[in-house]
């Protein structure tokens, strides 16, 4: 759910049938395996399967920690369920909890490297599911438990947990507990509170309400001012109805009965319970500067709004994203697993748990990188009332948060590898961010320091309405669907996307600035053959005359269009209307994000078979591009032939090129002309002790344009390598072009690109 800022009201931010659209598209689901070893030859197939898999089996057979070096278990986490307490929506079974065990499986990958598959098990009795689970241990490297109802969770990960010598972790209870625990000790810290002395009332008793009152008196809070609720009432000494051997080990001697009288000069409020839970009243009976951390999703038990009328002295968190202070369980499981299988722990235990919440609430406490800052629209968030947490995709997480709890597990005796370097541990942890995840976060979150009005020349494609609703669901900006009403409106109900605002619908016919793009483009085509008639035509039918005339006139700032025609024509048409921009060179760019790096190659869309003059201008343009999204450009000038041999024709161009660029005394590194794998393999390089640049290339300068395409186009198709682009470089207005028949994804990203400013 958002929030809309105009009405106050709640509205989805897709509908039911998008997300089944998402999830049944191309291939269903959202995992797949794939193969870390090559299976191109006879030879590696026999190294693979028979006979050269004997070596790792006899070689683990003779000794079983071997496992960890010749096979997948130690980055292997199972993530396992029954399904009897899926989301908010309960006891629904073990194959209608998949897709959102897929999706824990996938925020495994994507935030922490880690592998991992989803096993839903059918199985409700504890005994049934713990044989289940127990013999799966030599497969794994550790157990992710999820939804799965109290109190068996309880019994399961106990029994689990004696059972295995691999972690096992219910991250319904402890990453809840883990995470809350984290923003708790900053609001401690701000509000002046001594942990020892201030009270605590959680309300909610189930697997998550038990644990992280566990965790707090681990922290050092006094069992004696924490005080258990559920829907009897306060648990105390000496209840007997709705009680279980949990609720008992936090029952307090008290003469308060209800929530209501609990909450009386208490200082924290702990909900994981239901909406509406806690009333104003009850707020206003809490200590000064009370802090309420209201967990229950999708609705709090009190919202911030109405927290902060009734106290403007609360600090409030919730499970929402669309408010500050989130309690995200992804700031947790995929670090502590990474920390735990990067040891090669036993087990998760207490002093782990504690480390991770000390590594967030100090991680809180620091400046922030701008990927954060980007995010909050420019206003970079500081330490306070409003930012008790750090922010999911703060890229410190995975090098902060794993070491503590690597550490931890060394500290108390359940580590079986030890960290020596942890310094270099550090470093090796910041190289296994998702490249294109992470350099399309960085775009996203710096066009929302600006949000930008983009047109979608498309407009009535399915597609490229869902790109347009992600492109202002995430904040980037407005989007202007070029396209008829009616159509564009029965595609989108079609596609089940509601037209929300911030989504505008232009019919290129009907403008009241037809008329002006179309006098605007006459006189640039007039001495081209081109009528006024002709110009008017153009306007009217051809939607990317008229979405390029609108950012020309400075009636948008970018566009985005190709899906339904091929590169070169759709360039053809926004070039009649839009000029290079003065002193640069239109050229395509393509950034191969590969192995943990990103790489700009250039021309591999424009130039077909460039001078020397043009290579060096293509060298300046893509070493820009490299400027802009964050590398230090290392140009690489490529050829079949290395400093001259094997000698060509074909390669003096190339050659001429770099003097050119001599000339211009350019201020970045280049060299050339070399081999593609010289410029990219720093042991090969080293063969040529006096090439001038000091690492290997991260901007390849290719000698023809078919050459880039060719290359660029088969390392996506088979090479381990995501492609983005080409991207248009040069023109005077930025305007970039998708591939025919592009997804609703590379639509979008295309779209912050262009609002990013590349190519304009």
């Amino acid at each position: 759910m958002a929030t809309d800022k105009t009405t106050g009201q709640e509205r989805p931010i897709f509908s039911d049938k998008e997300a089944l659209l998402f999830h049944s598209r191309g291939r269903p689901g959202k995992l797949a395996v794939v193969a870390t070893k090559p299976m191109a030859t006879q030879r590696d197939l026999s190294l693979a399967y028979s006979p050269g898999v004997a070596a790792p089996v006899l070689a683990i057979a003779q000794d079983p920690s071997l496992a960890f070096d010749y096979t997948t278990r130690g980055n292997m986490v199972a993530v396992i369920t029954n399904g009897t307490a899926i989301l908010g929506l309960g006891d629904l079974g073990p194959l209608a909890a998949k897709p959102v065990m897929e999706g824990k499986a996938a925020l495994f990958k994507r935030f922490a490297d880690i592998d991992s598959i989803d096993l839903e098990v059918d199985a409700k009795s504890v005994e049934d599911f713990v044989n289940a689970v127990r013999f799966l241990g030599p497969s794994f490297g550790g157990i992710n438990l999820e939804d799965i109802k109290a109190p068996e969770c309880f019994v399961i990960e106990e029994r689990l947990r004696d059972l295995m010598d691999i972690p096992v972790f219910h991250d319904d209870q402890h990453g809840t507990a883990i995470i809350s625990a984290a923003g708790l000790i900053n609001a401690l810290r701000l509000t002046g509170r001594d942990i020892k002395t201030a009270k605590l009332v959680c309300n909610g008793a189930g697997a998550a309400g038990i644990a992280c009152l566990d965790l707090a008196k681990a922290l050092g809070f006094d069992p004696r001012n924490v005080v258990l609720c559920d829907t009897k009432g306060v648990v105390y000494r000496g209840r007997e109805e709705g009680m279980n051997q949990w609720k008992s080990a936090h029952a307090v001697e008290t003469t308060a009965r209800t929530l209501a009288e609990a909450l009386e000069g208490a200082d924290i409020f702990y909900g994981l319970s239901v909406k509406g839970a806690l009333t104003p009243q009850m707020l206003n009976a809490m200590a000064a500067d009370p802090i309420i951390f209201a967990m229950a999703n999708p609705d709090p038990e009190i919202t911030p709004e109405e927290a902060r009328s009734t106290r403007p002295d609360a600090i409030v968190a919730t499970g929402r994203s669309d408010y500050p202070n989130q309690i995200n369980n992804v700031l947790g499981f995929p670090y502590i697993f990474r920390g735990a299988l990067d040891v090669r722990a036993k087990t998760i235990n207490m002093e782990m748990k504690v480390a991770a919440v000390h590594a967030l609430a100090d991680l809180a406490r620091e400046d922030v990188p701008d990927e954060v800052a980007n995010a909050y629209r420019g206003a970079r968030p500081r330490f306070g009332r409003d930012y008790l947490i750090p922010a999911p995709f703060d890229p410190r997480l995975i090098s902060v948060v794993p070491p503590a709890v690597a550490r931890a597990a060394m500290d108390s005796g359940v580590a079986r590898r030890p960290i020596v370097d942890m310094k270099a541990y550090r470093h090796e942890l910041s190289a296994r961010r998702d490249p294109i995840a992470g350099l399309m976060q960085t775009i996203y979150e710096r066009v929302r320091r600006e949000p930008k009005r983009v047109v979608f020349a498309e407009g009535e494609e399915q597609q490229v309405i869902r790109a347009a609703l992600a492109f202002v669901n995430q904040g980037l900006g407005t989007a202007v669907l070029v396209g008829r009403e009616d159509r564009v409106r029965q595609n989108a109900a079609n596609a089940g996307v509601e037209l929300v605002e911030g989504i505008e619908i232009h019919n290129a016919k009907l403008s009241s600035r037809n008329a002006v793009y179309a006098q605007f483009l006459f006189e640039r085509l007039q001495r081209k053959g081109f009528l006024l008639r002709d110009c008017q035509r153009l306007i009217n039918q051809d939607r990317n005359h008229f979405a390029a005339a609108m950012v020309a006139r400075g009636d948008a700032d970018a566009m985005v269009t190709g899906v339904t025609r091929n590169f070169s024509n759709a360039l053809e048409e926004v070039r009649r209307v839009v000029d290079h921009k003065p002193g640069h060179r239109v050229i395509g760019v393509s950034l191969i994000l590969a192995k943990g790096r990103v790489v700009v190659v250039a021309d591999t869309a424009i130039t077909e078979l460039p001078e020397a003059e043009e290579l060096a201008e293509i060298a300046i343009e893509a070493a820009g591009v490299a400027r802009r999204i964050g590398l230090t450009p290392r140009v690489a000038m490529l050829a079949f032939s290395t400093f001259g041999y094997p000698p060509g024709e074909r390669t003096a161009r190339v050659h001429q090129a770099v003097r050119v660029l001599d000339q211009r005394r350019v201020d970045f590194e280049y060299e050339g002309e070399m081999g593609a794998d010289i410029a990219l393999n720093r042991d090969l390089m080293s063969a040529y002790p006096f090439s001038r640049l000091k690492d290997t290339a991260n901007v390849l300068i290719m000698p023809a344009f078919h050459s880039a395409a060719i290359s660029t186009k088969m390392l996506q198709e088979l090479g381990d390598a995501t492609v983005l682009g080409p991207l248009i470089v040069g023109l005077d207005k930025p305007i970039q072009i998708v591939q025919l028949g592009a997804t609703d994804t590379e639509i979008v990203n295309m779209a912050a690109i262009a609002a990013f400013g590349i190519g304009g």
